[in-house]
C-alpha cells in the first residue's frame, strides 16, 4: 500500500482498529509515518498512547473495553484474558469481585512479552484453546477462575467467585482442581482450601442422596442432567431427574449460599422449574444425613403427585 494511503481514507484509521484503539504498526502498514502518529500524540492533541506501540484513537480517558482491546493487542497474536476481567466476560457477577486497575493476559511461554503499565503478562506453557465473547478471546472459565483466585487475597470474595462458577454449573470442581494441580502454586493455598471443604462436603451428600434413591419404588432416572423446555431454552440441571414424569431433585448446600446472590439463583431456578412444569423436590444435605426416612417418603409423594399429572413439556440433552 503507498504511503500516505490513510488519508485519502479518513475512515480506513477507524475501521483497523480494535474499539478505537490500534497498534503503531498498522497504522504504519497504512501508510502513516512515524512523526505524524508522534505528533498526534502529543499532550492535547487527537491521540494518545495508551501502551508501548498502542495508541487510543481518542485524547479522552479509555473505557474499561479499550483497555481490555489495548491489553491484548499489546500482548500480541495468541494472548487471551483471564483472571476477573473473563470471569466477567464470562457472565460471573459476583458483587465482591474487586475491580481491579490492571488487565491480565496468557501468552504463550516462547513469546518474550513483559508485563507494562496496567497490563499483567503471564507466560504460559498451557495455553488453553480460547473461547471467543464478543471481539475478546479469553481462557475457559475455569482457567480464569482459578487465575482469579489465585490474586484475590479476600477469602471471602474467593469463596463467593468459586461458589458462583460452581453453582451456575458453568465447571465443575474437579476442573478448577484440575487447573490448581496443573498451573501455578503461588496462591493457590486459599482456593484449594475452599474447594477441599465444598467438594467434600457434597460428594458425602450425593453419596447418601443416591443411596436413599436406590431404595425408592422408583429410582431417578437420570444424576446432573442438564433438562431444557420446549423453545430449547435451558431450565435447570437438577441433582437427580426422573424423566417419565418430569421430576427434579435439588440437594441445596447453604455451603454454598454465601451471600443473597446466591440465594437469588436459586429462586431464579425454582421459578424456571415452576415455568415449565417441573415439580422440584428441595432438600439440605443434612436432611439427607439425619431424616433419611422423611426424605424418602417426601420424593415418594412427589413422585406419586408428579405422576397423576401430565408429564411438562421438557426434555434432556442430546445423548442424555
Amino acid at each position: 500500500m503507498k504511503r500516505g494511503h490513510w488519508a485519502d481514507n479518513p475512515e480506513l484509521v477507524e475501521n483497523r482498529s480494535m474499539m478505537g484503539v490500534i497498534k503503531v504498526s498498522a497504522l504504519i502498514a497504512i501508510g502513516m509515518h512515524s512523526k505524524t502518529i508522534y505528533r498526534r500524540c502529543l499532550p492535547g492533541e487527537r491521540w494518545q498512547r495508551i501502551l508501548p506501540g498502542v495508541v487510543l484513537l481518542r485524547n479522552a480517558p479509555p473505557t474499561t473495553v479499550q483497555r481490555t482491546a489495548a491489553a491484548l493487542l499489546y500482548a500480541g497474536p495468541s494472548a487471551q484474558l483471564t483472571g476477573i476481567e473473563a470471569c466477567l466476560r464470562h457472565g460471573l457477577r459476583s458483587p465482591s469481585l474487586p475491580r481491579l486497575n490492571y488487565v491480565h493476559v496468557l501468552v504463550p511461554h516462547e513469546r518474550n512479552v513483559k508485563s507494562s503499565e496496567f497490563v499483567v503478562v503471564e507466560r504460559t506453557n498451557r495455553l488453553p484453546a480460547p473461547v471467543i465473547r464478543g471481539n475478546f478471546a479469553l481462557a475457559p472459565i475455569a482457567r480464569a477462575t482459578v487465575d482469579a483466585a489465585r490474586r484475590i487475597k479476600n477469602p471471602d470474595a474467593v469463596g463467593k467467585l468459586l461458589s458462583e462458577a460452581v453453582q451456575q454449573r458453568r465447571c465443575a470442581p474437579e476442573e478448577l482442581f484440575r487447573e490448581l494441580d496443573e498451573g501455578s502454586q503461588r496462591g493457590t493455598a486459599l482456593p484449594r482450601r475452599l474447594l477441599a471443604g465444598w467438594t467434600s462436603l457434597r460428594s458425602v451428600a450425593e453419596a447418601r442422596a443416591k443411596a436413599i434413591a436406590d431404595t425408592l419404588p422408583s429410582p431417578p432416572s437420570h444424576w446432573n442432567v442438564p433438562v431444557y423446555d420446549a423453545k430449547g431454552e435451558y431450565v435447570g440441571c437438577p441433582d437427580a431427574w426422573w424423566d417419565d414424569v418430569g421430576l427434579a431433585w435439588e440437594i441445596d448446600s447453604a455451603n454454598f449460599h454465601f451471600s443473597l446472590s446466591g440465594y437469588s439463583r436459586t429462586v431464579e431456578r425454582n421459578t424456571r422449574y415452576a415455568a415449565a412444569g417441573i415439580c422440584c423436590v428441595q432438600t439440605l444435605p443434612s436432611q439427607i444425613t439425619k431424616e433419611p426416612d422423611e426424605v424418602r417418603a417426601s420424593l415418594i409423594a412427589a413422585y406419586e403427585t408428579a405422576a397423576g399429572r401430565a408429564r411438562p413439556q421438557v426434555r434432556l440433552a442430546a445423548g442424555s
